[in-house]
């Protein structure tokens, strides 16, 4: 890991600031990042990534979807509605998937979707509720993005055992 020396406006100098991705944000609430996870239940998260506060939902879920690849039989994939655009539902059908999730209240041709299995996406919203037992996630103490990323895996690997 390198530092390097920063030398502020104020031209306070000896100061070190470090080197890395931070994907931190500014939205209404204030500083923030996004933890978007892909869960096969409620205890398994497969693949997740971070994104600052105020980037979109949807790229970053398509770029997920992306790096799981097709799959060889259909799976279902519930989604959120912050995923629900044309471009995701497209790319997961693309790769097998079949996407459930409702539409926003504003579209033209809504489509229909099961309900009942919709009602299963509260597991990931566990997943993430005992994520955020950990003070350390749920606050972002950490500024780089691979510091904080380690003690997500960390929190996965505890809340497993556990």
């Amino acid at each position: 890991q390198t530092t390097i020396l920063y030398q502020s406006t104020s031209r306070r100098n000896g100061r070190f600031e470090k080197n890395g991705l931070q994907s931190v944000g500014q939205t209404r609430g204030g500083w923030n990042t996004k933890l978007h996870m892909v869960a096969a239940s409620d205890r398994d998260g497969v693949i997740f990534a971070l994104s600052a506060g105020n980037c979109g939902d949807a790229p970053e879920g398509r770029a997920l979807l992306r790096q799981l690849g097709p799959v060889d039989h259909s799976i279902y994939l519930l989604m959120d509605r912050a995923y629900e655009g044309d471009e995701t539902r497209a790319l997961a059908e693309e790769l097998g998937y079949i996407p459930i999730v409702p539409p926003k209240s504003n579209r033209k041709n809504p489509w229909r979707y099961d309900k009942q299995l919709y009602k299963q996406r509260n597991k990931v919203e566990r997943l993430f509720r005992r994520l955020k037992r950990f003070r350390r996630i749920f606050t972002r103490y950490d500024k780089l993005d691979i510091i904080f990323l380690t003690f997500v895996y960390l929190a996965l690997i505890v809340d497993t055992l556990m």
